[in-house]
């Protein structure tokens, strides 16, 4: 009968062993579980001032709200808070405006002005710039062919960025491939064909124009034709499946 009681107490023992060990696990696992839920923190979100002229930091979300400062054209904006949906266009431009921070102040700024490549800035070089947004952007891609005739040379770039904004094509095409900064972005409403003339040209310049290409007020097409003694070329924004093609073609008479 002892030997009997003995047994009963130490398998009772051993069962309460067991379901502490068992809490203990459970207690583990549940703590794990918690600790893998903590978010992550993310580094801020940051864009690039397009506007050749800056762009207006705001105090409230709307164009009609106080002039807090103007960030100048390629000023990289902190985005402390982004619209998310498109709220009104500008310059034919659609976009909203976002909350940012520039120099320690907080406001808002439309965000069709800002683009996420940084500006190419004076006198850049497509290839090294594509290069460089190549680090950030792995689907940016360059190309450079030559052809024509020995008379009658041709030499092509050819940038793609990996976007669908026409803005941001053009901004880029403008800054790269020196078209006039008198040309503003082409408003995609408007007629199917439209050639603005470059009126501030140079006597030297034969052709210095923009053709803007739409269809059912969509922008398809905008070409840069400039063309002087002996030498003219032109640029070429397209959308193409996988972004935004900006091709140049250069010809010596």
């Amino acid at each position: 009968m002892k030997t009997v009681a003995i047994s009963i107490f130490a398998f009772l023992g051993f069962a309460l062993l067991f379901s502490c060990k068992s809490d203990v696990k459970n207690n583990e696992e549940t703590q794990t579980v918690l600790t893998d839920s903590i978010p992550v923190k993310t580094t801020p979100n940051y864009m690039y001032v397009t506007a050749v002229s800056g762009l207006t930091l705001r105090e409230f979300p709307n164009l009609q709200s106080s002039k807090l400062a103007v960030m100048p054209l390629g000023t990289k904006v902190k985005i402390v808070k982004a619209e998310g949906k498109t709220t009104m266009s500008v310059g034919g431009i659609d976009g909203a405006m976002d909350e940012v921070e520039f120099n320690n102040k907080k406001g808002y700024a439309f965000n069709g002005f800002m683009s996420k490549f940084y500006p190419p800035g004076e006198n850049a070089v497509a290839k090294n710039y594509a290069e460089e947004l190549k680090k950030d952007f792995p689907k940016v891609a360059y190309s450079e062919t030559t052809g024509g005739t020995a008379s009658k040379p041709t030499n092509t770039e050819t940038v793609l960025l990996p976007t669908n904004k026409w803005h941001e094509g053009f901004f880029n095409a403008q800054q790269l491939f020196n078209i006039p900064r008198v040309f503003a972005f082409p408003n995609p409403k408007g007629a199917n064909s439209e050639t603005q003339h470059n009126n501030n040209r140079k006597k030297t310049d034969i052709i210095s124009e923009l053709v803007i290409s739409r269809e059912e007020n969509e922008l398809k097409k905008i070409v840069y034709n400039y063309k002087t003694t002996g030498f003219g070329y032109t640029v070429t924004i397209t959308e193409e499946a996988n972004g935004m093609k900006i091709e140049k073609i250069e010809v010596v008479d």
